[in-house]
């Protein structure tokens, strides 16, 4: 392990790529209200998210286990373009995505899922369910089987 990896044992780490400050604030009240307490990085594009995962531009790289939860519009590197960039990465083509969103364009989930995301969530739609979801992606993590 590189002397710039965050050790993160047997915790999940949640790297959230969310450019707007009261949508990342509202994730991280979600996962408040739901006493998770995993820790959660925030990136505010794409960009900035890759450059954590691969530890580039003098960034603490993000060891897995992880789980990103990323916003579509964002400036230099959208959400799509994200996920295919992890998708295209030997290291990181098995992460764990889910798109949150405002868009509910049928072309733009469907994209989404061509990726292979885990989920597409309109944030909108999940509303006060949110944490109820947050909820759900914890228990999803620690019954599941990972290679």
């Amino acid at each position: 392990m590189s002397s710039n990896a965050v050790q993160s044992g047997k915790s999940l780490n949640i790297l959230l790529v969310e450019d707007d400050d009261g949508d990342a604030k509202a994730v991280q009240r979600a996962f408040a209200k739901a006493k998770i307490a995993n820790p959660i990085v925030r990136a505010i594009d794409g960009v900035e998210a890759l450059e954590m995962l691969k530890g580039e531009n003098g960034r603490t790289r993000l060891i897995s286990p992880f789980i990103l939860l990323i916003d579509l519009n964002m400036p230099r590197m959208n959400g799509i373009q994200l996920v295919k960039a992890l998708r295209d990465d030997e290291d990181l083509k098995h992460s764990i995505a889910f798109m949150l969103t405002t868009s509910k364009r049928e072309e733009d989930k469907i994209a989404a899922y061509d990726l292979n995301v885990a989920g597409y969530i309109v944030k909108e739609t999940a509303g006060a369910d949110f944490a109820n979801l947050v909820a759900l992606m914890d228990y999803y993590w620690r019954v599941v089987e990972m290679p």
